[in-house]
């Protein structure tokens, strides 16, 4: 398996017991894709996915209605996507997505999340080069697929890795899911595979996948990275959050 397998166990969303968390930010990227490209999910691939990804994760559709109203209503601020970039202690590296309507609060929250566990905020271009842009999905593993001779099929289409994982949702029950992984060029391309070769997509968007040797760490040491990544996360504004830190099961 290549990197972006190694990097995914890293990568789960920690659904159950933060859901409104999940929500809030699903919310914004709906948003912010609708002020993109339209409220039309016919003519908006972004949105698309992301309404799938709504669906998989179980938002309430009034949730899903609000964030769209909320893009085409003139009085809403604009939300902008920003990557706030820095080092947390130990020479970790820390790439930080963010969608926020007022980014002096929201750099100002990150800022102090950075210095309350050692680490430092650091300028655009300072870690950024570290990580590659990839865009990634998700779809449910259609009967009867080989997974070799579509990975060869869709690597014309930019995909670069795939593979298969079983996912287990709250109540227990298993789903085989193939994951994909391409440049963020070919998201565009990729999705209409999909959606013209009848695989239902659970989720699609966008990860920041680290290109050098993750960094070993000691459990002390990965308590206090821990700690300064769930407070990152925790924050409203902050979508993603990326390290340079290896996992811990690598190790």
């Amino acid at each position: 398996m290549g990197r972006a397998f190694e990097f995914r166990k890293e990568r789960k969303l920690k659904r159950w017991g933060h859901m409104a968390r999940t929500f809030t930010k699903l919310g914004k990227e709906i948003t912010i894709a609708v002020k993109q490209g339209g409220p039309d999910v016919t003519g908006n691939p972004r949105l698309r996915a992301l309404m799938a990804e709504a669906r998989a994760e179980q938002m309430p559709k009034e949730n899903i209605e609000r964030a769209i109203k909320k893009a085409t209503e003139s009085k809403q601020g604009d939300f902008k996507e920003i990557i706030y970039e820095g080092f947390g202690p130990f020479g970790i590296a820390y790439l930080v997505e963010a969608a926020t309507d007022n980014n002096t609060r929201t750099v100002a929250n990150v800022r102090s999340y950075f210095n309350k566990c050692g680490g430092s905020l650091g300028t655009t271009g300072s870690v950024g080069f570290m990580f590659d842009r990839k865009c990634t999905f998700r779809v449910k593993e259609k009967e009867g697929v080989d997974l070799e001779e579509l990975e060869l099929e869709l690597i014309d289409y930019g995909v670069e890795e795939l593979f298969r994982v079983e996912e287990e949702d709250k109540d227990g029950n298993v789903t085989p899911v193939v994951v994909m992984y391409g440049d963020y060029t070919a998201y565009g391309q990729i999705q209409k595979y999909i959606e013209e070769n009848g695989y239902e997509l659970i989720s699609g968007g966008f990860e920041q996948i680290p290109n050098v040797d993750l960094k070993d760490v000691t459990e002390e040491q990965r308590a206090t990275l821990d700690k300064l990544t769930g407070m990152l996360e925790d924050d409203e504004d902050v979508t993603n959050v990326y390290t340079t830190m290896k996992p811990a099961e690598e190790e």
